[in-house]
């Protein structure tokens, strides 16, 4: 992994627009306007009660998956859904609530960890920046990125497993790298689809655009893709 998108060329600065050729500017509207006309107002399949329970529940799910995490989290949620609470549960019983989901242990104690700085930094709320979130422990630029989006409305894109194949796959934006995917989508994502971009992505990827046999005879993008390997 070189930090390059696939044509070796630095990936795109943040907040820039790339100028497109008029044919690609339009294929790449087209595609959000059906993902928009499919599902206006998509949303993430974790189960949160507020900010913070939502950022637990998406450090929870990494490596991890959403159904996963949410049979494990409304018992957990149930006795902590603020810093204040888990911190006063402790360790030993986050883990105990969580144990059925993958890398627990390490989760546990990055759970109470996070519980601890936002009471010291933050006065027990969840900030909303993604330099103060990827400072807490066991949150990376994904995690930040779906709480900004989903608690906040900021238009982030968390660039996971699906938004990297599904962007790489049909094309929108082609990236070696997470970050190259997220910064080329930033940059040729129409600003009216910012917001919800994140969602539309995921979830084509999840249950229609899928790694190893995508369902291309059901796809409502099939006439705007490009990927040579589609089925019939």
């Amino acid at each position: 992994m070189t930090g390059r998108n696939s044509a070796g060329s630095k990936s795109p600065a943040r907040g820039r627009k790339r100028a497109l050729p008029a044919a690609e500017a339009a294929r790449i509207a087209a595609i959000f306007a059906r993902l928009a006309e499919a599902n206006p107002e998509p949303k993430g399949e974790l189960r949160y009660t507020n900010p913070f329970t939502l950022l637990v529940a998406v450090v929870l799910s990494a490596q991890a998956t959403d159904a996963g995490v949410n049979k494990a989290t409304p018992a957990l949620f149930a006795l902590a859904d603020t810093p204040e609470k888990m911190v006063a549960l402790g360790e030993e019983r986050v883990r105990e609530a969580i144990k059925t989901i993958g890398l627990f242990r390490n989760k546990a104690k990055n759970v109470v960890a996070l519980s601890h700085m936002l009471i010291e930094r933050h006065g027990g709320k969840v900030p909303q920046t993604r330099d103060e979130l990827t400072a807490l422990p066991g949150v990376g630029r994904k995690t930040a990125n779906v709480v900004l989006n989903i608690a906040f409305h900021q238009p982030t894109i968390a660039v996971d497993t699906h938004i990297f194949r599904v962007s790489n796959r049909l094309p929108i934006a082609k990236g070696a790298t997470p970050e190259a995917v997220e910064a080329g989508l930033e940059a040729v994502v129409p600003e009216k689809y910012l917001l919800h971009a994140h969602h539309w992505l995921i979830l084509h990827g999840r249950y229609v655009c899928k790694a190893r046999k995508p369902e291309c005879a059901r796809c409502l993008l099939f006439d705007l893709c490009k990927f040579k390997q589609k089925t019939a």
